[in-house]
């Protein structure tokens, strides 16, 4: 497994909704389609079993939106993605799509057939949680791509010179990995690069009596990766012991610069920068969403400007600090529902938690940007621990994964704002933790939006609480590591129903049936529905 980056695993992409791990991944497996095509496409089959989530997901919560656009070869935050379907169709490609049992291994699992004039491929992938993705295969040969290399594909008409070709490769020119897959018609050889291939090497692969086609499919991820990287630590255990090595005076969020600039090969002050940038994003979104927003095929009316007047007019209930962090988190799931541009943070579907926190608790106390800086970095540290041992995916283990990991990351970065220290840092995101596990996902009429607005803000204020404790030294008890193996163990043992399908919990009541009636015959927000009784 490729270690995890704060900019692709935790925080990141910046998208538009409604899901990042059916929209924004999608796109990115689609893009990587196109890229297989040469760009060409004509017609595509997407296949979806229906031992998985995508079945019942597939439209509702962006799976075809974020597909279409990645076909493409749009970004994950393109203006046109609301009007994917006309644009689609303007492009001239086809696609049909159908439900068929081929014992997916993975709940979010893509098959693709693709055609254009000249050619057909095939690929399967998978969406892995928070906009990540993996593709498992291409013309039945088994292979693995993230989107984090140039990846250049060699198909060979000639199978017995695949050893030869591939040696030759390896022998004069440097490449990350130089591999030989063998498909169900060709083999094909897969280069991994951190750069694209000279253009004279690619006449000259492309000139080689052997070779049918040669085809570059290019990242899709802001940070790549590169040959013999290694990160400093990958447990919490092991960067507590770098902590306490070199004189224990780091915060949590230096010594996440620390992990991220050896993740990505980047200077410190690099990985500050882009941070930053990740916060103008959220914080645009936020007083964007406060304004008021709009979408036709939405359940929820914008609620967070009514929570701003109530504030305002002294009808809320005293709590100067978490009344912000609701009106906060609320705007920025507002901005997802209606297709407004927001940063996955670790997810769409969890993407008011951790900024609406933090930055609610940053503007309450007035902190400098510096801060708001070291506060996102000590939360996307706590997300790599999970990322690496866990998953953000909650149709692997619920909304335990989305608002729970935002709740625990949030909770480190409260403290690192309030001036606790390294172990409190820690301690918080522990209990954050320990208070999620277990937590469904089981949305209203497939939308991500109900429970998942409440949830964010349980979320948020649970972050706020177990900020607190710590700061107050409560004892955590479970150290973090052991915390995030038991989400994991937990994710296991929950059943499909309840993980981001459709077929269990809020989902099967009668209200959430009637709200998907509703929303398929066109008619969306802001009323209420009856229900039979």
């Amino acid at each position: 497994m490729t270690p995890p980056s704060i900019f692709n695993d935790v925080l990141g992409p910046v998208m538009r909704g409604p899901s990042s791990s059916h929209s924004a991944a999608a796109l990115r497996i689609g893009r990587l389609a196109r890229d297989l095509m040469g760009g060409e496409l004509r017609e595509v089959v997407v296949e979806y079993d229906p031992n998985g989530a995508l079945v019942t997901t597939h439209e509702s919560q962006g799976s075809d939106l974020g597909l279409f656009g990645g076909l493409m070869g749009w970004e994950t935050d393109d203006e046109r993605l609301p009007d994917f379907r006309e644009e689609i169709e303007k492009a001239g490609i086809k696609v049909e799509i159908r439900y068929v049992s081929y014992g997916a291994g993975h709940p979010n699992t893509y098959r693709l057939t693709l055609r254009n004039a000249d050619e057909e491929r095939s690929m399967r992938a998978i969406s892995t949680g928070g906009g990540m993705i993996v593709v498992e295969e291409i013309e039945g040969a088994g292979l693995r791509m993230e989107g984090d290399y140039v990846e250049t594909l060699v198909f060979l008409s000639d199978a017995g010179a695949a050893d030869g070709l591939s040696g030759w490769l390896a022998d004069h020119f440097s490449f990350d990995e130089v591999g030989v897959r063998k498909g169900s018609r060709e083999v094909l050889l897969q280069i991994k690069s951190s750069s694209h291939l000279d253009g004279d090497l690619l006449e000259e692969l492309r000139r080689n009596p052997a070779v049918s086609v040669v085809r570059v499919l290019h990242p899709v991820l802001p940070v790549l990766s590169r040959r013999d990287l290694s990160v400093p630590w990958l447990r919490c255990v092991e960067m507590e012991a770098f902590h306490r090595k070199n004189g224990g005076g780091f915060t949590l969020g230096e010594l996440g610069a620390i992990y991220e600039g050896e993740r990505g090969g980047i200077p410190v002050e690099e990985v500050r920068e882009r941070m930053g940038c990740l916060i103008g994003t959220m914080e645009g979104s936020i007083q964007t969403g406060l304004k008021g927003t709009r979408f036709t095929d939405r359940i929820l009316p914008a609620q967070s400007p009514l929570f701003a007047e109530k504030l305002e007019a002294g009808q809320l209930v005293p709590g100067d600090v978490i009344n912000r962090i609701i009106m906060y988190v609320s705007s920025m799931m507002e901005m997802k529902s209606s297709m407004g541009v927001i940063v996955a943070a670790p997810t769409a579907g969890s993407c008011g938690a951790l900024p609406g926190a933090v930055l609610g608790v940053a503007d309450a106390l007035g902190k400098s940007r510096e801060e708001r800086i070291e506060a996102m970095l000590a939360a996307g540290m706590i997300g790599v621990f999970i990322a690496a041992h866990s998953t953000f995916a909650a149709e692997e283990a619920g909304c335990m994964a989305e608002c729970g990991s935002g709740a625990a990351m949030a909770a480190a970065g409260i403290v690192l704002l309030m001036g606790g220290s390294f172990d409190q840092q820690l301690g918080a995101a522990s209990m954050a933790l320990q208070s999620s596990l277990g937590m469904t996902c089981d949305t209203l009429a497939n939308r991500v939006e109900a429970p998942c607005l409440g949830r964010n803000v349980t979320a948020a204020t649970n972050a706020l609480s177990s900020a607190n404790m710590a700061l107050a030294d409560y004892q955590h008890l479970v150290p973090l590591d052991e915390v995030v193996d038991a989400m994991k163990q937990v994710g296991d043992l929950m059943p499909r129903e309840i993980c981001c399908t459709g077929l269990g919990g809020l989902a099967m009541t009668p209200t959430s049936k009637a709200w998907e009636e509703r929303l398929a015959s066109g008619c969306g927000t802001c009323g209420k529905v009856e229900v039979e009784s």
